[in-house]
């Protein structure tokens, strides 16, 4: 499998002819919809679902297929079939890739701010995508995307995450607001710099490749 670092918070995952796009949203490409086989959304917030630019792409391909849950789906009209609701716990094939579906609420950024619906997708049982939440799977992580840098987030959890997830490595997702110098800090913390954590952390750069 192939992973595609898009911008801030959307991947790509490749096998063969099969592309499934996750998260693309205000800060991604739409380039990032070319050849896709389907997407997954983790949750409503603009920086992982623009509406308009996804319904260009399900416009432009009808056989192009959406998984996400409850509160994203309303927010896509007309696609009857095309799309699909899911939720913690499920289990479910798409565009022949096995998706587990983990989480079910977007992290806390403050008390006084509602908490919005957010799942994880595991693709394959290789890749996990938490989307904004630092969800722990109940089964094993051979890839973890780590939000790298949010408003609702600490690095301390972050390495707590790590740990806890365990995964054989990480790549840094959620990180398109971080400039050159924020970008050396987290990463030396999360890295070679920090208390430690059991799971080899690196960053790639949109547009950026690597085998899996």
């Amino acid at each position: 499998m192939e992973l595609i670092k898009h911008g801030h918070a959307c991947v790509v995952l490749c096998e063969g002819e099969r592309r499934l796009v996750i998260d693309p949203g205000i800060f991604t490409d739409p380039a990032a919809f070319t050849g896709a086989s389907a997407v997954l959304v983790t949750h409503e917030h603009p920086d992982h679902f623009a509406p308009d630019r996804l319904q260009a792409a399900l416009d432009s391909d009808p056989a192009l297929e959406v998984w996400t849950n409850s509160s994203v789906a309303d927010r896509l009209d007309g696609l009857g079939s095309r799309l699909h609701v899911v939720g913690n716990g499920d289990a479910v094939s798409v565009a022949g890739f096995d998706v587990h579906v983990h989480g079910e609420l977007h992290a806390e950024i403050h008390p006084e701010i509602p908490r919005i619906q957010n799942i994880g997708f595991l693709v394959d049982g290789q890749v996990f995508h938490p989307g904004d939440a630092l969800t722990v799977p109940d089964e094993p992580v051979a890839t973890l995307l780590l939000p790298m840098h949010a408003p609702w987030s600490r690095t301390a959890d972050l390495i707590d995450y790590l740990r806890a997830v365990h995964a054989e490595q990480a790549f840094a997702v959620h990180d398109g607001l971080l400039n050159d110098a924020g970008l050396g800090v987290v990463s030396g913390l999360l890295g070679e710099r920090g208390p430690g954590t059991p799971t080899p952390f690196s960053r790639l750069a949109p547009g950026d490749t690597t085998e899996l």
